[in-house]
Order: C-alpha cells, then sequence, then structure tokens
C-alpha cells in the first residue's frame, strides 16, 4: 500500500518507473517481433503438410517458441547471458558487439527497448497512475510490435490484433478510454472503413491496396479510442505513410514496384491518437483556424 500511495502521490516516480519497465518490456518485445513469423510459418507448414499428407506421421521439430531456445548470437551460437541482454545498456558497453565472436548486433535492437521505454514514460505522463495507464501502456507495446513484424515480414498478426481488439472493448466495459457503445461502433466503423477501401481498391486496379491485417488493426484501434478518432487516425496514416513512401521513391531506396507496409503509419498514428487524439480532433474538426 505504502508504494502504491508512493506512486500515485509522485507522477515523476510513477513515469520513471513505467518508463523502466518498458525497456524491459522492449528487451522482451524484440524476442516476439524476431519470433513470432518465424512461428506463423512453421505452423502454416505443418498446416500445409497435414492436408497434402493427412496420413503421415508430423515431422519432427526442435520446440521453437517465445521461450525455447535460448537467445543466442546467429553467428557463432554464444548464449547471451544475463549481464548482456540489460536494456540499451549491455549494448553500449559491448559496442553494439557479440561477447564471444565480435559480431555486430544490430541496433534495432537497443532501438526497440528505448521506444519501448519512451512510450511507458509518455503514457504514465499522460494517464497518470492507475489502471489506465497499464492498459494503454500495453496498447502501446503491442503497436510497436505490430508496426516493427509489419515492416520486416508484411504481417500483421492474428495472435496480436484480435487479442488487442478483445481487450480494447473489456477496457472500455469500464470505460477506461470512451463509453463501451462508442467503442463497439468504433471497432465496426474501424473495420468497415478500410475493408471499403481494400475492395474498392481491388475492383478498381484489380491489385490488393493492403491487407486483411490492417483492417483488423484499425478495428482495434477502434475498439480502444473509439469512433471519433478514427479519421485522425486514418489521416495522419495517410498523410505520414505517403510523404515517407515518395520520399523513398524520389531517393531510390525503394522498388516503387514493391509494396510499402501501411501497418507501421497506422499502429504511430493510433498512438498519437491515445496520446494528444482529443487535440488532434479539434485541430482537424476546427480546420487549423485556431493556430
Amino acid at each position: 500500500m505504502a508504494l502504491f500511495e508512493l506512486l500515485a502521490g509522485n507522477p515523476g516516480a510513477f513515469t520513471a518507473l513505467l518508463g523502466t519497465f518498458g525497456l524491459l518490456v522492449g528487451s522482451f518485445l524484440n524476442v516476439v517481433i524476431h519470433r513470432l513469423p518465424i512461428m506463423m510459418e512453421r505452423e502454416w507448414r505443418r498446416d500445409c503438410a497435414s492436408m497434402l499428407a493427412p496420413d503421415a506421421p508430423p515431422a519432427a521439430e526442435e520446440r521453437y517458441n517465445l521461450a525455447v531456445p535460448r537467445s543466442c548470437c546467429p553467428r557463432c551460437g554464444g548464449a547471451i547471458g544475463a549481464f548482456d541482454n540489460i536494456p540499451v545498456l549491455s549494448w553500449l558497453m559491448l559496442r553494439g558487439r557479440c561477447r564471444h565472436c565480435g559480431a555486430p548486433i544490430a541496433a534495432r535492437y537497443p532501438i526497440i527497448e528505448a521506444i519501448a521505454g519512451i512510450m511507458g514514460a509518455v503514457v504514465a505522463w499522460r494517464f497518470g497512475f492507475g489502471v489506465a495507464a497499464l492498459l494503454a501502456a500495453s496498447l502501446s507495446w503491442s503497436l510497436l510490435a505490430l508496426a516493427a513484424i509489419d515492416y520486416d515480414t508484411m504481417l500483421l498478426p492474428d495472435s496480436i490484433t484480435l487479442p488487442l481488439l478483445w481487450l480494447g472493448l473489456l477496457a472500455n466495459l469500464f470505460g477506461v478510454c470512451v463509453p463501451l457503445a462508442t467503442a463497439v461502433i468504433g471497432a465496426m466503423a474501424g473495420y468497415l472503413a478500410l475493408w471499403l477501401i481494400f475492395w474498392g481498391f481491388k475492383l478498381l486496379s484489380g491489385k490488393e491496396g493492403m491487407g486483411y491485417g490492417d483492417v483488423k488493426l484499425l478495428a482495434a484501434l477502434g475498439a480502444w479510442l473509439g469512433w471519433q478518432q478514427l479519421p485522425s487516425i486514418i489521416l495522419v496514416s495517410a498523410a505520414v505513410g505517403s510523404v515517407v513512401g515518395l520520399g523513398l521513391i524520389a531517393l531510390k531506396s525503394h522498388d516503387r514496384t514493391k509494396p510499402i507496409p501501411f501497418g507501421p503509419y497506422l499502429a504511430a498514428a493510433g498512438w498519437i491518437c491515445l496520446i494528444w487524439g482529443d487535440e488532434l480532433s479539434g485541430l482537424i474538426a476546427g480546420g487549423g483556424g485556431g493556430l
């Protein structure tokens, strides 16, 4: 009880605590981002094999999930010890290289950890001590994982988007972010909005402009933030995605024949609206006249 009273009465302490915890979560997110797509691919292969040869015994596979095997260097196989797994600090102390073989360690690992920590701190500052901040942090870290996975693989796993949708509805059953009716309408409207865009683009061009993962992600954001935030989310994500996409093409760092994942921009816009949604909605509704 004393700890709760300290955190409730000291916003700085709660911000520091949730930011530090976010660093630890970021370390786990690195595992999720790397391993979850591999787990999905293995599951697809098993399903295909069972359909093509239903009577054949399943092929033997080494256990592979978010906990097993232990994290190791992909080059030398050296196990990553506890002191080498301290968020951000270990990477800096090792100067971005494996302790065992000196192979470079990608900077994206500490970057993900730092972003998760910053997200936790910002959420604590925005929502204050309480359940709302913890739920908002869970949403934030889930969006970070989804953005990174989609950037790498063009996938938005159902194992994250669908629980996120139901968690948003559950949270708003108690009015954590918006009233339940607003959340339900937001989930339906979010799904329907991108579903219509998906099929409209496909009918006009014969191509798929986005995946169903994007549709489910916007539905989840609608369940969390309500239908009123959907215009802001769509506008911000489309604007940022267009600017970045055109910039990559102009710099010739992206093949224009290859699709650009929309999930990272949708996730970023959702998080921005989680933190500054009311201000953005007012700005959009007023056409920026107050600035």
